[in-house]
């Protein structure tokens, strides 16, 4: 059963703990994703979190109702820091292009905590900002809402994906790493022509392009769609052009 978190205005510590830290959920978040940094994805405990903040594990319960409400307040912050790092310009294109590059960096910057809440749904306040601002950029683009919640739901899963997909590589030790990309030039360029054509047509071309993430390709191909259904529901809204009625020659 979850703890009953204290109320914000009754969480403040009045004494610092022993590293000298007053507590936060501020602080406890930052703390935790240098936890997870060192310590991966499953290494973040609430004794372990506990002993680098110089507080007993049960102080957490004041701030959160357990690890994994923790979890979505991690989530939380990467958005927030997404969407701190990214400035409109009024251009539907280079807006969502440019939010969806922030998201992608933010979990990047933190592969052990995109791990753990790429793909969790957090309901705080920084990750509804994120999505009301996708929202805004879709429907002021001229998108009808069903479109552009069907743009909005491809968009941010897009997003996510690829930072999970990337950040678990990114988890990986470098030894790890290195076997996966060599892999491009020690097994499939070595695949006979006779059995595996295409891969051995175009086994260099995936070797140089297999190790870089295809995100920014898949974010142009998403921009793409979305430009055509602006077309689309531009033809929609003006209507079928008007045709004068045929006359015979010599009528008027």
């Amino acid at each position: 059963m979850a703890k009953q978190v204290v109320p914000e205005a009754a969480r403040q510590r009045r004494r610092p703990t022993r590293t000298g830290t007053v507590l936060s959920e501020g602080t406890i978040v930052r703390t935790a994703l240098r936890v997870l940094r060192e310590h991966g994805s499953t290494g973040l405990t609430a004794r372990r979190l506990g002993a680098a903040l110089g507080a007993d594990p049960s102080a957490l319960y004041r701030y959160f109702a357990g690890m994994d409400d923790l979890a979505r307040a991690i989530g939380d912050e990467l958005m927030g820091r997404a969407l701190d790092s990214w400035t409109a310009s009024g251009d539907w294109r280079a807006d969502l292009r440019a939010l969806g590059k922030a998201i992608h960096t933010s979990y990047l910057a933190h592969p052990q905590a995109a791990v753990l809440t790429a793909s969790r749904v957090t309901g705080r306040p920084r990750e509804i900002a994120v999505d009301e601002t996708i929202l805004g950029i879709l429907r002021g683009a001229g998108l009808p809402d069903p479109a552009a919640v069907s743009v909005y739901h491809a968009f941010i899963d897009q997003s996510l994906a690829f930072a999970a997909l990337d950040a678990g590589s990114l988890a990986l030790t470098d030894e790890a790493r290195a076997g996966d990309e060599e892999m491009w030039h020690s097994t499939y360029a070595r695949l006979p022509a006779a059995s595996h054509p295409n891969i051995a047509a175009t086994a260099q071309l995936l070797a140089q392009r297999m190790p870089h993430s295809a995100y920014p390709a898949a974010l142009e191909m998403l921009l793409e769609h979305t430009a055509a259904q602006l077309s689309r529901a531009g033809a929609e809204e003006s209507g079928p052009a008007t045709v004068p009625p045929h006359r015979p020659p010599g009528h008027q």
